[in-house]
């Protein structure tokens, strides 16, 4: 307002403003919960679905080191789909009935 930096409140107040007329358009937004923060992981997600390095990322957010960044490798959806379309499908074996060895049976028929 005064020409400086928004605080945090500031920040906050203005993204409560534009998710508020967002809502109106986009009735799935009502029942997120938007925070400067989300936002700061969205953009990361988008900078790693398109292409751009972890180290890069992991520099434009400010993290002290790499093994921070790559968290949203393991939250990145479309390396997860690869990941799984290279595994074989399961196969289930078909029960197989306990069958007690003479040992157990002597057992229980002593009790």
């Amino acid at each position: 307002m005064h020409g400086g930096p928004l605080s945090t409140d500031g920040v906050q107040s203005l993204l409560n403003k534009y998710v508020a007329q967002a809502s109106a358009v986009c009735a799935s937004l009502r029942s997120k919960r938007i925070s400067p923060h989300v936002l700061r992981h969205t953009a990361a997600m988008e900078l790693l679905q398109a292409g751009v390095d972890c180290s890069v990322i992991a520099l434009w957010l400010s993290h002290e080191s790499i093994e921070t960044t790559q968290t949203y490798l393991h939250a990145h959806i479309e390396l997860k789909e690869a990941a799984l379309a290279k595994l074989k499908p399961y196969e289930r074996e078909r029960a197989k009935r306990f069958r007690p060895n003479d040992r157990l049976l002597d057992f229980l028929n002593a009790l």
